[in-house]
């Protein structure tokens, strides 16, 4: 039978597994995995009428359960090691498929015992949530020079459009709007990202710059993360939001609606040979 599965993730996509026992540990009695809502009411004589209602932050809780000190001073330096934590959820649903999904967190405690003498080390462990579950559904957009091949490596089911127009067909079912992370391969001349809700141009975002050899433009729409930015090719990073190369007063925050057909399109003046797209529908509990 499969599983649900626990993991950590870190932002340079080092895990530790809340799931074995030899080298990590055992997640039991997790809790805080749904979702809530704090509702302040008006009453209107005999009715009550909502007057303020926000989501809740939510905990993810449980017992983490160990073989040894050693597995539980891992845990503690992978976490302080770590700029950003993810809790990522496997989980299989009866139609066969596995899914993940994420969460942003950070450490609220962790208590510290003994070893029991059933040998076992467990531990309370709190985090607190600070996103909603999502998903990363990635399109890798690839065109090889030698034959003019061009390669979509995707991981999640879409509709693709031909070589000249390069557009990607999509509809979020996610329970909030869905803000996206773009990366485009130099050399790019003006790279432009346009927004399509069911059939009519809804929204543009253009940036003037150039975008030469083994750099790359980079757009994220995440409200914690947002970034229009060129990353050199020594690594370092440049902001592109700026009056020289981008109109301020434009709506340039792109997030897909939910349960519209959506368009999206990645251009620029030249051709886009090389380019990433990752969606991150967003989800209040899954």
């Amino acid at each position: 039978m499969v599983v649900r599965e626990f993991k950590l993730v870190n932002e340079k996509g080092q895990e530790y597994s809340l799931m074995k026992w030899d080298n990590y540990c055992f997640l039991s009695d997790p809790s805080g995995l749904g979702y809530g809502y704090t509702t302040d009411y008006q009453q209107l004589g005999n009715t009550f009428v909502t007057n303020l209602r926000s989501f809740t932050q939510g905990k993810i809780t449980g017992t983490v359960n160990f073989k040894s000190y050693d597995n539980y001073k891992a845990l503690v330096d992978f976490i302080e090691a770590s700029d950003n934590l993810r809790f990522s959820y496997k989980i299989p649903y009866k139609n066969g498929i596995t899914k993940e999904y994420f969460k942003d967190i950070q450490i609220a405690d962790i208590s510290k015992t003994q070893i029991q003498p059933n040998g076992i080390l467990s531990e309370a462990i709190t985090f607190d949530c600070l996103s909603l579950w999502y998903e990363e559904n990635t399109v890798n957009y690839t065109v090889v020079p030698s034959d003019d091949e061009i390669r979509w490596d995707f991981r999640w089911d879409s509709r693709f459009s031909d070589y000249d127009s390069r557009r990607l067909q999509y509809i979020n079912e996610g329970h909030v709007e869905a803000p996206i992370h773009v990366e485009m391969d130099g050399p790019l001349v003006n790279p432009k990202i346009v927004l399509t809700i069911d059939g009519e141009k809804y929204q543009t975002v253009e940036v003037t710059t150039e975008i030469q050899q083994y750099e790359k433009f980079i757009y994220d729409s995440r409200e914690n993360q947002f970034t229009i930015e060129k990353k050199k090719a020594d690594g370092t990073r440049e902001s592109l939001f700026s009056l020289d190369c981008l109109d301020i007063a434009n709506n340039n925050t792109v997030r897909l609606p939910k349960n519209r057909s959506c368009e999206i399109s990645l251009t620029a003046d030249n051709e886009v040979l090389t380019a990433q797209l990752i969606i991150y529908p967003r989800y209040k509990a899954v």
